[in-house]
């Protein structure tokens, strides 16, 4: 599991798929999300744009990255 820390309130879910290594691109995230293959806190999320808090918990391509303050 990866963490990520948060330098603001929250990160968007492109932004944290893109930290985390799990995409390259920008473009990439949308793809994946779009094509419903990401989970947030065991919900798949189909919006790029979702933010992130203190907690969270992103799944992808058996890739787990876990939001924190």
């Amino acid at each position: 599991m990866q963490i990520i820390k948060l330098r603001e309130d929250f990160i968007k879910l492109g932004q944290a798929l893109k930290a985390g290594g799990l995409v390259e691109s920008g473009v990439d995230a949308k793809l994946v999300i779009q094509d419903g293959l990401v989970k947030v806190n065991g919900n798949t999320e189909i919006q790029r744009g979702k933010k992130l808090y203190d907690g969270d918990i992103v799944e992808f391509n058996h890739e787990t990255i876990k939001i924190e303050k």
